[in-house]
C-alpha cells in the first residue's frame, strides 16, 4: 500500500512538472514574438547575444544543484533523518549564495569583456541587467532541489510559471516604454531582457513560503553531534552536481562559441561593422524564435518516457519497453514532422504575419531552421531512449561531434559573401542531423528491443508530405483569390495563413487516422489519449 502511494505521488509530481514545463517552454518561446516586433534588427541580435551569455553562466552556476540536492535530501528523508535534511539545506544555501554572488559580480563587472568576446560590445548593458538573475537562480535552485527531495514538484512548477509570466510581461512593457522614449537598441534590448531578472526575483518569496510548509511537517531531531561536518556535506553535494553541470553546460557553451564565431566572421571576412553584423545576427534570431516552438512541445514527451522505459526494463519486460520506445519515436515524428514541414513551406507568410517581415533572407533562414527543428526533436527522443537504456555516456559522445561540425560549418559559410548569416542555420541543421543519425546508430547497435525505425518514419513522412503540399497550395490559392477582396497586407496574409494551416491540419488528421499511422498504443502516451482514441475510433 505504501509503495503504491509513493508511486502515485511520483506520477502526480511528474505530471505537475511536465504540465508546467510545457507551459513554461511554450510561453517562453511565444513571448519573444512581441519582443522581436519591438526591437529593430540590431536589437534582436543584441538580445540574443546577451541571453546566450546569461544562459551559459546560468547553466554553469545551477544545472547540477536541484538534481544533486534532491537526490541526497530524498535519501535522508526516506530514512527519517530530518536533522541531516536540515544540515544539507543549511550548508547548500550559504554556499550557493556565495557562488551566485561571485557569478553575478563576474557578469556585471566583466560585461564589456564578455560582449567583446562575443564580437558585440552593444550587448554589455543586457549582460549587466541579467547579472542579478544568476544570483537569484542559485538561491532558487537550492529551494527547488530541497522540495524535489520530498517528491514535491509544486514549488518548482509554480516558481517556473511565475518566472515565465513575469519575464514576458515586464520584458514587453519595459521594451515598449524604452522605445517610446527613443532609447538606442542596446538599452531597449536590455530592457526587454530585464523581465527574466524580475521574474526570478519574484519567485524567491514563493519558494521560501513552500519550504516553511515542508519544514513544519518534519519531526524534531535533537543534537547535531552525529551529523556529518559541513565540509563533508558540501563535498558530497559537489561530487554529485559537478558531472551533471558539465554535461548540461555543453550545449550552452556550443551556442556561445558558435554565436561568437559567426559574429566575428561577419566582421572580419565580410568587413561588416559591429552594428551591421548585429543586424544580420538579428535576422537569424528572428528565425530562432519560431524554430524553438516544436522542440518546446516535444521535450516533455522525451522526458516522460525515460522513467516509463526504465520501469519496464527493471521489471524485465523488454517487449513493453520496446513498444514504448517505438510509440514515443512515432509520436515525436507525428508532432515534429508536420511542424517542421509547415515552417518550411509557409516560412514567408509566417514571418509576414508575425513580424511584418517579407524579406527573402529571413524566409530562407526559417526554411532551413524548419527542417532543423525536426532533427532537434528527433535528437531529444533518441537521446532519451539511450538514457533510459543506461547508455548516458554514449548519448553525451554525440553532442561534441555535432557541435564541432556546426561551428566549423558556421565559420566557413558565414565568411562567404554569397551565404553570410545563412551559414549559421545550415550549421544548425547539419549538427542535429549528425547527432540524430549517431544516436539512431547507437540504438540499433546497443538496444535490444529497439524501435523499428522504418515503420515509424515511412507513414508519418507520407502524411506530412501530403499535408505540406495541401498547406502550400491552399495558401497560394487563398492569397490569389483573396487579393482582390482584402488585399495582400499583413492582416490579409495572416488570414490566408490561418486558412492554409487549418486545411493542412484537417488533411493531416484525416490521413494519420485513415492510413492507421497512429494507433491506440501511441495515444496512450498522450494525456487523455485513450479516451480520444475511442472517440476517433483509432485502433
Amino acid at each position: 500500500m505504501q509503495e503504491t502511494e509513493k508511486k502515485k505521488n511520483f506520477l502526480t509530481g511528474a505530471a505537475i512538472l511536465a504540465a508546467a514545463s510545457i507551459f513554461v517552454k511554450i510561453v517562453g518561446a511565444i513571448y519573444k514574438i512581441p519582443i522581436m516586433n519591438v526591437l529593430d534588427d540590431a536589437g534582436k541580435g543584441i538580445f540574443q547575444v546577451s541571453y546566450n551569455v546569461y544562459t551559459l553562466m546560468f547553466t554553469i552556476s545551477t544545472a547540477g544543484i536541484p538534481a544533486a540536492l534532491s537526490r541526497i535530501v530524498s535519501s535522508a528523508a526516506a530514512t527519517g533523518k530530518s536533522g541531516l535534511v536540515k544540515r544539507y539545506f543549511s550548508v547548500s544555501m550559504p554556499a550557493f549564495i556565495l557562488i551566485g554572488a561571485v557569478a553575478m559580480a563576474v557578469m556585471f563587472l566583466f560585461a564589456d569583456t564578455f560582449a567583446e568576446w562575443m564580437h558585440n560590445s552593444m550587448a554589455a548593458p543586457g549582460i549587466r541587467v541579467l547579472a542579478p538573475a544568476v544570483f537569484f537562480v542559485c538561491i532558487i535552485s537550492v529551494y527547488r532541489g530541497y522540495a524535489q527531495g520530498f517528491e514535491n514538484m509544486i514549488p518548482t512548477a509554480m516558481s517556473q510559471v511565475v518566472e515565465v509570466i513575469c519575464k514576458a510581461a515586464f520584458g514587453i512593457i519595459a521594451a515598449l516604454w524604452l522605445v517610446a522614449r527613443n532609447y538606442d537598441s542596446p538599452i531597449v534590448s536590455a530592457g526587454a531582457i530585464m523581465g527574466s531578472t524580475i521574474g526570478l526575483g519574484l519567485s524567491v518569496p514563493l519558494l521560501v513560503w513552500y519550504k516553511r510548509r515542508i519544514d513544519r511537517g518534519l519531526p524534531d531531531e535533537g543534537g547535531a553531534g552525529s551529523l556529518p561536518g559541513k565540509l563533508r556535506v558540501f563535498g558530497e553535494l559537489m561530487k554529485v552536481s559537478i558531472p551533471i553541470t558539465l554535461s548540461a553546460s555543453f550545449m550552452s557553451i556550443m551556442t556561445v562559441v558558435d554565436s561568437s564565431v559567426i559574429l566575428g566572421r561577419l566582421q572580419s571576412a565580410l568587413h561588416l561593422s559591429e552594428h551591421a553584423a548585429s543586424e544580420q545576427f538579428g535576422l537569424y534570431t528572428l528565425g530562432l524564435t519560431i524554430y524553438n516552438l516544436p522542440p518546446a512541445i516535444v521535450v516533455p514527451v522525451s522526458v516522460s518516457i525515460i522513467p516509463a522505459i526504465a520501469a519496464a526494463l527493471a521489471r524485465k519486460r523488454e517487449g513493453e519497453a520496446g513498444t514504448i520506445m517505438q510509440s514515443s519515436v512515432k509520436l515525436v515524428n507525428l508532432i515534429a514532422m508536420p511542424a517542421g514541414a509547415g515552417l518550411m513551406v509557409l516560412s514567408q507568410p509566417i514571418l509576414t504575419a508575425l513580424y511584418n517581415d517579407s524579406r527573402q533572407i529571413t524566409a530562407t533562414i526559417l526554411t532551413i531552421l524548419g527542417a532543423a527543428s525536426f532533427f532537434v526533436c528527433l535528437q531529444y527522443i533518441t537521446t532519451a531512449i539511450l538514457q533510459a537504456n543506461g547508455h548516458e555516456r554514449v548519448a553525451l559522445m554525440t553532442f561534441p561531434i555535432g557541435a564541432v561540425i556546426k561551428i566549423l560549418i558556421g565559420y566557413f559559410l558565414s565568411g562567404n559573401p554569397n551565404i553570410g548569416i545563412v551559414g549559421s542555420p545550415i550549421g544548425t541543421l547539419v549538427c542535429f542531423i549528425i547527432i540524430s543519425a549517431l544516436n539512431i546508430a547507437f540504438i540499433l547497435a546497443r538496444v535490444k528491443e529497439r524501435p523499428k525505425f522504418a515503420v515509424v518514419f515511412i507513414k508519418p513522412l507520407f502524411c506530412t508530405a501530403v499535408m505540406a503540399a495541401a498547406a502550400f497550395l491552399s495558401y497560394k490559392l487563398l492569397s490569389k483569390v483573396g487579393s482582390n477582396a482584402i488585399g495582400d497586407g499583413r492582416m490579409a496574409v495572416a488570414a490566408y495563413l490561418a486558412g492554409a494551416i487549418l486545411i493542412g491540419v484537417v488533411v493531416y488528421a484525416v490521413l494519420i487516422i485513415v492510413t492507421r499511422t497512429i494507433t491506440k498504443e501511441d495515444m496512450a502516451l498522450v494525456p487523455k489519449g485513450e479516451k480520444l482514441a475511442r472517440l476517433l475510433r483509432i485502433k
